[in-house]
């Protein structure tokens, strides 16, 4: 842990890989894409705030103190059950997150324009191949120990990979899964797809795992038990071409341009509430939306893992 006093316990870094850097606390890089989508702020309930598509098809939702931090899903209707759903635990980087919400708002915006369902519900494609493409291309490889009716693709560090369970039956014959990191509450990140989610809404999200570029995150927000696994490099020591590939997606440096900036590192120093993860939530938009700002305390860095939540279900 670092001491409060630390000079280099809130130090912005450019972290890689993404996928082992962890979340930031804030749902900011997961909303960017949804920015312009109704936002419903729930008092009640472990969802804190709701976003959904104009039609109410679509719907993501943050659980700002659960395990599982976002739940994402896609139905035919505003009235019916979800066709498939996406879970992203509290160690999930927002980022890998808005892979998903960026190829859903193009998916809805391409069923308006041609009066159509929506790719959103088409279902995944036979070959499993095309789900794992963006990580194949980007020299992940076959891992040959996986398990008979699974398989598994890893990355080259062994530290991350997907792996695509098909010994169920039935709606749930299939199921998928992106982890990062070695196993732990902490240090483990998970996103898990059900049986009838598209091919290609996985692949984007793999897709964001396969790239190089680094984020941003303060020093603290990085589990020590992970530091021997990534690089860290400080950002103002960055140069500008490393600076220009980091992912344009709001982060620590960009919110300490606003006016909410004070809020934030305040925030960072005093015990934190169910209700400052909402506001956070709620404030949560892409650099370009021009947006409005108010003076709640900002989130925790860190979501809060219930005393009953489960164990990560998967190590290596």
């Amino acid at each position: 842990m670092y001491a409060p006093d630390d000079p280099t316990r809130y130090q912005e870094v450019l972290v890689s890989p993404m996928y082992l850097a962890g979340s930031n606390g804030t749902g900011e890089a997961g909303f960017a894409p949804v920015a312009h989508w109704p936002h419903q702020y729930l008092d009640e309930g472990p969802c804190q705030l709701l976003v959904t598509s104009p039609d109410q098809r679509i719907r993501i939702g943050w659980f700002g103190d659960d395990f599982e931090l976002w739940k994402i899903s896609a139905a035919e209707d505003a009235f019916s059950a979800p066709r498939w759903t996406a879970t992203f635990n509290h160690v999930t980087p927002a980022e890998m997150v808005a892979g998903l919400t960026a190829a859903l708002v193009q998916d809805y915006d391409e069923a308006i324009a041609s009066d159509t369902p929506g790719r959103f519900l088409t279902g995944p494609t036979v070959p499993w191949r095309d789900t794992v493409r963006p990580l194949t291309d980007a020299g992940w490889n076959l891992d040959g120990a996986a398990e008979l009716g699974t398989v598994e693709i890893i990355a080259p560090d062994d530290q991350a990979g997907i792996l695509i369970d098909r010994r169920g039956y039935g709606s749930d014959r299939t199921t998928v899964e992106l982890w990062a990191g070695p196993p732990g509450w902490g240090t483990r990140a998970e996103a898990t797809f059900t049986a009838r989610t598209p091919s290609h809404l996985i692949a984007a999200t793999a897709a964001v795992m396969a790239k190089s570029t680094p984020v941003v995150r303060e020093r603290h927000q990085v589990d020590r038990r992970m530091q021997h696994l990534v690089t860290m490099t400080p950002v103002a020591s960055a140069t500008p071409i490393a600076e220009a590939q980091v992912s344009r997606a709001p982060t620590p440096l960009d919110v300490r341009r606003t006016a909410v900036t004070q809020a934030v590192h305040r925030a960072a120093r005093a015990p934190r509430t169910a209700a400052d993860l909402r506001v956070m939530a709620a404030q949560s938009r892409s650099t370009g939306a021009a947006q409005k700002w108010t003076g709640h305390p900002a989130p925790a860095t860190a979501a809060r893992l219930p005393a009953n939540s489960p164990t990560p279900r998967r190590g290596r």
